[in-house]
Formats: C-alpha cells, sequence, structure tokens
C-alpha cells in the first residue's frame, strides 16, 4: 500500500522485450535503500524489484500490466517516473490509500498556470469510470495523490502546487502525454458492497 506522495524521480534506463512483457532497467535520482523483492510504484503501478546493482533497479512488466497501463503505449529510454516505496508503521500516511493497481489511461488535455502552480484538465477514455470521480476527491495521476477540482464531460481537472510540479516527473509533462490514473479504492469497495446487495 501507497500513500501518492512520491519520494522522488528516475529514468527509464533501459528497456528490453522479454515475450509478451518487458523489462526496465531504472537509475533513481537518490537512494532508495532497496533490495530485491521489494514494492516499488514507478510512476503509479506496483512493481516488484528483481536485481539491483549501485543504485539501479531492474523490474518485469507483464502483458497484464503493460495493457493496463501507459506503459504498453508510452515507454522510452531517458523518461522520468515517479517513484515511492510503500508505506510503513512508522511513516507518517499522508495523501491517501493508493494500491499501485492503475485503473485506466489519461491524456493530458490542457495546462494553465495559476501563480506558480498549474491546473491540468485530464480526459479519460473509458467512460465507465466516471462515477468514480468526485470534486474535492482524490485521485491518483502516475502515483501522485492530487484533489479532484472539478468534474469535465470526458474526465476531471486537478490543481499542482509548486512543491509537486518541481518534485515529481511533472516537470517534463506536456499537453498529449498519457498518464495513469487510479480511483479511489474506498469508492470502489463501496460499489461492489452495493452492488452484492443489488441496491
Amino acid at each position: 500500500m501507497f500513500t501518492g506522495l512520491v519520494e522522488g524521480t528516475g529514468k527509464i534506463a533501459t528497456k528490453i522485450r522479454v515475450g509478451r512483457g518487458l523489462r526496465l532497467k531504472i537509475m533513481p535520482d537518490f537512494d532508495l535503500k532497496l533490495a530485491p523483492g521489494d514494492s516499488i510504484t514507478v510512476d503509479g503501478v506496483c512493481l516488484t524489484v528483481e536485481k539491483i546493482r549501485g543504485r539501479e533497479f531492474e523490474l518485469f512488466l507483464s502483458d497484464e500490466t503493460l495493457s493496463r497501463t501507459k506503459f504498453g503505449k508510452s515507454l522510452r529510454i531517458g523518461q522520468r517516473v515517479n517513484l515511492e516505496r510503500p508505506m510503513t508503521p512508522e511513516k507518517l500516511f499522508g495523501g491517501h490509500l493508493v494500491t499501485g493497481h492503475v485503473d485506466t489511461v489519461g491524456k493530458l488535455e490542457k495546462t494553465s498556470r495559476t501563480g506558480e502552480g498549474a491546473l491540468w484538465e485530464i480526459s479519460i477514455s473509458e467512460k465507465k469510470y466516471m462515477h468514480y470521480l468526485v470534486e474535492k476527491g482524490s485521485v491518483a495521476v502516475d502515483g501522485v495523490s492530487l484533489t479532484v477540482v472539478s468534474l469535465l464531460p470526458s474526465g476531471f481537472s486537478v490543481a499542482l502546487i509548486p512543491f509537486t510540479l518541481q518534485n515529481t516527473s511533472f516537470r517534463e509533462r506536456k499537453r498529449g502525454d498519457l498518464l495513469n490514473i487510479e480511483f479511489d479504492l474506498i469508492g470502489k469497495y463501496i460499489e461492489r458492497f452495493l452492488e452484492e446487495r443489488g441496491l
């Protein structure tokens, strides 16, 4: 389980196709102190660390991961990604509950400066997810816990504070870029509970 409070960023060092999957090596900008078998989110996708060499670590992306996330459509060497290790009992809980299990892919449609911050408009092609969005509710975008500012006909908007723009991969994002979207876990469980009872 994660919080959506990104610890830092790294860059895709190598990518190698393995059958229908993909093996990645990532070079973080900081020392994550990882060990083989550890979980980590990469742009909001929960993955398992397989090998480590110095600070660089290696991961495997399955066919399911590639089909569900932006990594199946948009992944290049040198691409900057958000990184977060799982929360621990000692870690202050901020953000919101993030599983690292991406629901769908969004697209950055518009960016507007708001003083030192920014307002992003994000579209989602799968309309079946729209009901998970609530104004002032939580959503994870590329692994970053954000608050929904407003609902749009085909998506939503979020406000980014200067700290988020400066300390995440968002500083390199531009209009047209794809984004991993994970909706609020609690809302999904409530929906399932009500469906089981025919409500």
